[in-house]
């Protein structure tokens, strides 16, 4: 039942909505909503145009069902089989399951840059919204989202983490326990760009720790792992090795952009 405002018999909550609708189209005056990507003028906040949205690679089945790398066919519907990529027959993860929202190409890789490297922060609602719709596969039987680790030194300098903002927003979306404190980072590495998947592999190895006081907590835990993108996978297999030795039973990964094939992808 609604309880009514005292004055002229009408709900609150119909006054409440009322007043949110003016404030909203206060603040579109004063900030108008704008692509995200591009800047052209919008009808509502945090969306990217159409040019946008259309250059934008988004990962969609058939994928491998182990590193989520898009495949070039399908398998029969109303069938529970999964199909694995070469890449992971070959090189098996110690994740379960890997997901992505898009390529890390294009309007997704400046969305990404712009978020990482230029305080752009608009997006976390948008990046939010396609995490969850991507990772909707994984979701079922998580007990925490955790976000991949900065190394203090790279976190003073930035003064944020964006996958803890990511893994932040996720949370808020599917409802999941956020637990940013349970991986920790315990040394400062290079940079992985420009690195071969063994640079990679070497150059991470070791970097990463169970904070021993939240250790209690992974055991028995299914562990849904959140990055801002996977390259080689070397960073989140790091991650996740850790996990499971500290307890949990299962550690999924998840992220906004995965880098794949130029020709990968059809439009």
């Amino acid at each position: 039942m609604q309880e009514l405002d005292g004055t002229g018999g009408r709900p609150r909550g119909v006054i409440a909505s009322a007043l949110g609708r003016v404030v909203r189209s206060l603040a579109d005056i004063v900030v108008p909503p704008v692509c995200l990507a591009c800047r052209t003028p919008l009808v509502r906040h945090h969306e990217v145009c159409g040019a946008c949205w259309r250059d934008i690679r988004f990962i969609r089945p058939p994928l491998c069902d182990r590193l989520g790398l898009p495949m070039p066919f399908g398998i029969s519907e109303g069938t529970e089989e999964t199909m694995t990529s070469a890449a992971a027959v070959a090189n098996p993860p110690a994740y379960g399951r890997a997901r992505a929202v898009a390529a890390y190409d294009g309007v997704m890789r400046d969305l990404i840059h712009a978020f990482k490297y230029a305080d752009r922060h608009d997006a976390r609602r948008l990046f939010g919204t396609w995490l969850a719709s991507a990772g909707a596969p994984l979701l079922p039987g998580i007990t925490m989202v955790v976000p991949v680790p900065l190394a203090w030194t790279r976190l003073l300098r930035r003064q944020f983490n964006q996958a803890a903002i990511l893994a932040q927003e996720t949370s808020r979306l599917t409802g999941l326990p956020y637990a940013p404190h349970i991986l920790k980072r315990t040394r400062a590495t290079r940079s992985q760009v420009g690195l071969s998947r063994l640079e990679r592999r070497r150059n991470i190895s070791g970097s990463f720790a169970v904070a021993s006081r939240y250790r209690a907590r992974l055991d028995g835990a299914s562990v849904l792992l959140i990055d801002d993108v996977v390259t080689t996978g070397a960073t989140v297999d790091a991650c996740a090795r850790v996990l499971l030795a500290a307890g949990a039973v299962r550690v999924d990964v998840l992220a906004l952009g995965l880098v794949v094939e130029p020709g990968a992808i059809t439009l």
